[in-house]
């Protein structure tokens, strides 16, 4: 039978454990966050449907982002045990620069909407990872006042071909001046897509006060007070911006672009050249062919065709047409160190992340974007050590199997 008592205090002590109290509410609600689909429910609540759908939506039915994710999900890893795996190195080369992990926070439009912070929080947290950093032709920020925040930073600028070439050289020049090395030239948007959710929302950029928004004030008062009390949300790069996304882009890019403008830029530009939105092997070639340094594998998250190919599965098609020495990266569907890993073994050099760490910034602005990177990198490690893998360089087709396309 059992015999029952009253515990003595000191048996109790071990037991209790209260955690010291935090007044930063930000910063609490940060710590639950145990990945990035916790990170995305916190960024749904704390920014306006409007904002927080721009970031999260794709293009028609949104099944082009569904399918990305859904590949990464599919992927099995092939584990080996038995290896000493206390000591993992993440670090990797590219373009002759070492970076700590196989990531480059990729280029995003109408940052300082997602929060106030805006690029300069992003670039920050970029600067002291060690990670190269993107800053987009519709950034907030201008290029000079990110070159002069973060002046150490990898530093890349993302381009469109706008109508005006006189236009697009100053640019090019202005980026080369102030310390950005390498650019990256978007190719998937001779046109806007089709993304529901912005229409269905009346999304302009920037936000324009209205009976809807207004309403939307007393849900998110103090996303609208850092609107409505810091620098207005502009473009840095561009004169007309009021409208719609797809007015935006109908205004300004221009749909006529053919490699010919490849050739014109790669002889403007004397840094490396990197080609974003690149959807097949042949196009892969044919811009290395002309003269770019290496490609991103890109829907545009989604964003752009409706039932696009998925980026993740063309990586052996283009790593067998380009060869081992191109420089290959994929952005569209990354939520996870797991999904850097499978990218990576698929054939990737590193991947480039938007919307994942769009959904940090919304979260708690550069606390946010850390979260994001730490937890993605906590993930990395975690995910190479279960593999028996302790460098970048081990990771290859043997680590995993990818089952036929459904």
């Amino acid at each position: 039978m059992v015999q029952r008592r009253f515990p003595r205090v000191n048996e109790l002590r071990p037991l209790v454990g209260f955690n010291r109290p935090t007044f930063n509410r930000d910063a609490a609600a940060l710590a639950r966050c145990a990945n990035l689909v916790d990170i995305r429910a916190l960024a749904r609540r704390r920014a306006p449907r409007s904002v927080f759908d721009y970031t999260d939506g794709a293009a028609g039915d949104e099944s082009g982002l569904h399918r990305a994710r859904d590949a990464f999900a599919r992927v099995q890893f092939d584990p080996r045990v038995l290896r000493d795996v206390s000591n993992i190195d993440t670090s990797t080369t590219l373009f002759g620069q070492r970076i700590s992990m196989p990531m480059v926070l990729g280029p995003t439009g109408f940052t300082r909407m997602m929060h106030h912070a805006g690029e300069r929080a992003v670039a920050a947290v970029a600067a002291k990872e060690g990670i190269p950093y993107g800053l987009s032709t519709l950034g907030t920020t201008s290029i000079e006042d990110l070159a002069a925040a973060e002046p150490g930073l990898d530093r890349w600028f993302q381009l469109y071909l706008m109508t005006d070439r006189g236009y697009v050289k100053e640019l090019v020049d202005r980026a080369w001046s102030a310390g950005y090395r390498t650019i990256v030239l978007t190719v998937d948007t001779p046109v806007a897509g089709r993304r529901h959710r912005d229409v269905r929302n009346g999304l302009t950029i920037p936000p324009r006060l209205s009976m809807r928004t207004v309403l939307d004030m007393a849900l998110h008062p103090r996303w609208w007070g850092n609107v409505l009390t810091t620098e207005p949300i502009t473009f840095a790069t561009l004169s007309s911006t009021e409208g719609t996304v797809a007015d935006l882009i109908g205004r300004v890019f221009d749909p006529a672009i053919t490699v010919e403008d490849l050739d014109w830029l790669r002889g403007a530009w004397p840094g490396t050249l990197m080609v974003k939105g690149i959807q097949s092997a042949e196009d892969a070639s044919m811009v290395v062919n002309h003269g770019a340094d290496g490609v991103i594998l890109s829907t545009h998250g989604g964003r752009q065709l409706e039932r696009p190919p998925l980026p993740f599965h063309l990586l052996p098609e283009v790593r067998a047409a380009m060869g081992d020495e191109a420089t290959v990266l994929i952005d569209g569907g990354v939520m996870s160190g797991a999904d850097i890993v499978a990218a990576v073994c698929r054939g990737a050099d590193a991947v480039a992340v938007g919307r994942a760490y769009l959904y940090g910034l919304m979260a708690g602005g550069e606390a946010g974007v850390q979260r994001v990177v730490d937890l993605l990198r906590e993930e990395l490690i975690t995910t190479m050590q279960l593999l028996g893998r302790t460098s970048i360089d081990q990771l290859g087709p043997d680590c995993l199997r990818v089952p036929a396309q459904p």
